[in-house]
């Protein structure tokens, strides 16, 4: 097959896609291609359905190779390992705009792989995968009801910047990966600092216009090689079975539905559903069991549904526009250095705060360069939470996106490195849940921050909307429950303070969004916001003026990078010492910036005049107390600051003639000098002659006798 090729200009840069050439083997295959960044992007299907599963087994995996960079991975294996938190993250955001295109019960194995070819800082792999993979599917054989496009917006010096560069992120206001289809939003994705809702709403309207380009594009290529889509067989309920399920069970179903109590609720609906089954199977066999279970999850979601779009009914019994009870608590934990629980009905979300030096922030290795994360949020979802027994592992996908999204909301209130210098690392232990913990998380992340004194700018609170639609009325739900966000047709997370958004994340079950709904729910995301946060500031409405005596403080020192060399001395010796004898942490930066950590005070004081010591300028006239380090015939050389000699002449050592260093001073004595001169060569000349002349004729250097004056065992014979 002969390379085919289609592209088109954004913002600046040409995005070039072409298929052919690379992994035919596949059902979908794109190579795509900006500057100097290439991805292969792979779509591949499994020949037969996965029988006893009720989902759709799609599989994302972007794969970070360091070759792409020019880069060895470190590490004793020098190979890629598990995935960088940065690659789970993209491969999430690539798998939510197309995991709702696939048909409805489809249960073929599908999988997406993104291979970054060539990597440089100037594109950003993420949103050129999105619509590489749209293309893939599109062009493969593989049913998908695509194409769909993405595009990133950055607001830099108030202007809306389409497929920014790298570097330039770090100058933005707000960020934003919108993806969409010709018609609606799909997903939607921003990172600001307290936007308002028609800066963000502006920023998506911009990049829908360039998602229809990108989809013209892709349906240039489709047009040219696409293929005959496959015709798969699809899991749905048997219609009669559905039928007769729904006419028996919907009454009872409703009062199954309708309880405060999440257990309670799941309890009675399991019941429900054993006595359903039990009716069927009697009359219709054990081969129907599964098509019983669907037509009876069925009749459970459009029950749900029913009471909420007809009657404005939730399952708890709530208003569309009600919160679940908040309570909050601060100062739970004596070890730690800041603690706070928040519960939101039957949520609970634990943040504690551990502050370090920065030192201790994360390294991280990443196809874009390395960097040091002195703030962390790590997200734990344990199966307790929920009332199951599973084996604890390692975080999931699912833990990884939801840490990082509390973790970007909470980021831009937190003071500069410069004004607080600390690492942070915050856990977020999800106690109880029953829908949006990640919110929760942030709420309580915002409460621990305070409660550890960390000077945040203001209070961060996060709340997850919801959204049924019977296609002609909708209802948008505030602060949604699990049984919600599983039936319902958005999860729409907003997370920010009192003046703006700093967070979202969107994901929705439909084919697309009206851009009047997402105008509509961002409005109601505001005033749930607030409300949140009222609650939050009568618990603690300012971080506490100091900070937890168990964290440690960290004294900061300024000295010349010329010094770094001098401070860390040869195989750290110099820098070695001061740990050693104060027990103290020491981070030295590349601009001379030195920081000193310790929770002992005292102890962070003596390596602060240790490091003061040791950097410190000899300026001539100065005075120092020193230690005679060598006696020479024509004088003794004295240490005036840690790994400085100066030399005080014969002559120099007293107001009359000396015959004999040693009959003044000897190896070892303490001694007070006065700097003359430091010489071309850097050499320093000092005098005890000049200081005694100025307190009065007849008076020794301190520290040291005449040698008459010396017991006998401390003379020295002549030779």
């Amino acid at each position: 097959m002969e390379k085919i090729e289609v592209s088109l200009e954004l913002g600046g840069s040409t995005i070039s896609f072409e298929t052919g050439m690379l992994a035919r083997q596949a059902n979908g295959s794109i190579v795509v291609r900006s500057e100097d960044t290439v991805l292969l992007v792979t779509a591949t299907m499994s020949e037969t359905s996965r029988e006893g599963i009720d989902f759709f087994p799609l599989m994302v995996d972007f794969e970070e190779k360091f070759y792409a960079a020019g880069r060895i991975p470190g590490g004793y294996f020098k190979r890629e390992g598990r995935p960088s938190e940065r690659a789970v993250l993209t491969s999430r955001l690539i798998d939510r705009p197309m995991r709702p295109l696939f048909p409805k019960g489809m249960r073929n194995d599908v999988q997406i792989v993104v291979l970054p070819l060539s990597a440089s800082n100037e594109q950003l792999a993420d949103v050129m995968a999105i619509n590489a993979a749209s293309l893939a599917l599109s062009i493969s054989d593989i049913p998908f009801s695509g194409p769909v496009g993405a595009v990133r917006i950055a607001l830099i010096d108030d202007e809306y910047v389409v497929n920014p560069a790298y570097e330039l992120l770090k100058d933005s206001r707000m960020e934003m990966v919108i993806a969409g289809k010709e018609d609606a939003i799909t997903t939607v994705q921003v990172y600001g600092k307290e936007a308002s809702e028609d800066v963000v709403l502006k920023g998506i309207e911009i990049a829908h216009e360039h998602i229809k380009k990108l989809i013209a594009v892709q349906r240039e290529m489709v047009e040219r090689v696409g293929k005959p889509k496959k015709t798969v067989k699809l899991f749905l309920p048997n219609e009669d079975i559905r039928a007769a399920v729904s006419a028996y069970a919907s009454d009872k179903l409703r009062q199954a539905v309708v309880n405060t109590d999440k257990q309670s609720r799941e309890e009675a609906i399991g019941v429900l559903k054993q006595e359903v089954i039990d009716h069927f199977l009697a009359t219709m066999g054990e081969e129907a069991r599964a098509e019983i279970v669907g037509a009876f999850d069925y009749a459970t979601k459009n029950t749900v549904r029913q009471l909420i779009v007809a009657e404005q009914v939730r399952p708890d019994g709530r208003k569309p526009n009600e919160i679940r009870p908040i309570s909050c608590a601060v100062s739970l934990l004596p070890m730690t250095h800041g603690s706070g629980l928040f519960t939101r009905g039957q949520t609970q979300v634990l943040n504690t705060v551990t502050l370090g030096s920065l030192g201790e922030a994360q390294k991280m290795e990443s196809l874009v360069g390395d960097e040091a994360k002195r703030f962390m949020h790590h997200y734990n979802f344990p199966p307790y939470s929920v009332g199951e027994v599973r084996p604890l592992r390692s975080p999931s996908r699912r833990d990884i996106g939801h840490g990082a999204l509390a973790e970007k909301a909470l980021l831009p209130m937190l003071p500069s490195e410069e004004d607080f210098p600390y690492a942070m690392r915050l856990v977020s232990d999800v106690l109880e849940s029953n829908g949006s913990s990640s919110m929760a998380s942030t709420c309580a992340g915002s409460l621990a921050l305070m409660d550890a004194g960390v000077p945040v700018k203001k209070a961060v609170a996060g709340i997850a909307m919801g959204l049924v639609t019977d296609g002609d009325k909708h209802v948008i739900l505030w602060d949604i429950q699990g049984m919600e966000d599983a039936l319902g047709d958005m999860d729409f997370k907003v997370a920010g303070t009192v003046d703006g958004i700093n967070a979202i994340q969107m994901d929705i079950k439909l084919d697309g969004l009206d851009m009047s709904i997402l105008r509509e729910a961002l409005a109601q995301a505001r005033e749930g916001r607030l409300y949140i946060l009222d609650i939050m500031n009568k618990t603690i409405s300012g971080h506490r003026p100091n900070l937890s005596p168990k964290a440690p403080r960290i004294i900061t020192l300024q000295i010349h990078p010329d010094k770094i060399g001098e401070l860390i001395g040869p195989g750290g010796k110099n820098i070695k010492k001061i740990i050693e004898a104060t027990e103290v942490k020491i981070d030295v930066e590349d601009d001379g910036r030195v920081y000193i950590s310790s929770v002992d005070e005292e102890s962070a004081m003596r390596a602060v005049k240790m490091v003061e010591s040791i950097t410190r300028e000899v300026m001539a006239g100065e005075v120092y107390t020193g230690r005679v380090t060598r006696v020479m015939t024509f004088g003794a050389f004295v240490e005036v600051l840690p790994g400085k000699e100066g030399l005080v002449h014969i002559s120099e050592l007293a107001p009359r003639r000396v015959e004999r260093v040693e009959d003044v001073v000897n190896v070892g004595d303490e001694v007070t000098v006065k700097v003359i001169e430091i010489d071309r060569q850097g050499r320093i000349n000092l005098t005890i002659r000049g200081l005694l002349e100025t307190g009065g004729e007849g008076e020794r250097p301190e520290g040291a006798r005449e040698r008459s004056e010396r017991r006998p065992e401390q003379r020295r014979p002549r030779r």
